[in-house]
């Protein structure tokens, strides 16, 4: 019989009072996104963004529903805003890269202060939010690119 730890227990019964999330599956593509972030306009508006350029997305509205959402989904890259509700993006962070240690992370904040903890450190890119998201989808396209170069790498390795 597998024991839920303390933290699973506070944030199933803080941030979700039903047992699944509508439209979260079990998801492993290449193209998926999962955008952490509670303002919904924005949200909104990164995921059309995205979509032009053919991702799939999902969204978390704080580090805790990311967690639950992360039970069922393996992103191929997070964005991760830091000011939320709940469960912030820094709190989150640590467990988020210690269970997919190979997905990307980007820290996407309205405050450039956080730049500066050192907790920060453990994502892959930093970026201060602003309308255009030209530098954001040069980001994305950048990690996953490298992401991509070392999964070929592993998968070469294996096979030798």
């Amino acid at each position: 019989m597998r024991h839920e730890s303390c933290f699973e227990k506070l944030v199933q019964s803080e941030v979700l009072q039903h047992e699944s999330i509508p439209g979260v599956s079990v998801v492993n593509h290449e193209k998926t996104i999962l955008i952490i972030d509670d303002d919904e306009y924005f949200v909104k508006l990164l995921s059309d963004e995205l979509s032009d350029e053919g991702y799939t997305t999902k969204h978390a509205a704080n580090g805790a529903e990311a967690i639950l959402i992360l039970k069922h989904l393996k992103p191929s890259l997070i964005i991760l805003d830091i000011v939320m509700p709940v469960m912030d993006g820094m709190e989150v962070l640590g467990p988020i890269v210690r269970r997919y240690e190979d997905v990307p992370v980007i820290l996407h904040s309205s405050y450039e202060d956080f730049r500066k903890d050192f907790k920060s450190w453990a994502a892959d890119a930093y970026l201060v939010k602003s309308s255009d998201f030209v530098e954001l989808k040069g980001t994305i396209r950048r990690l996953l690119g490298v992401n991509n170069r070392r999964k070929q790498a592993r998968a070469s390795d294996s096979r030798t």
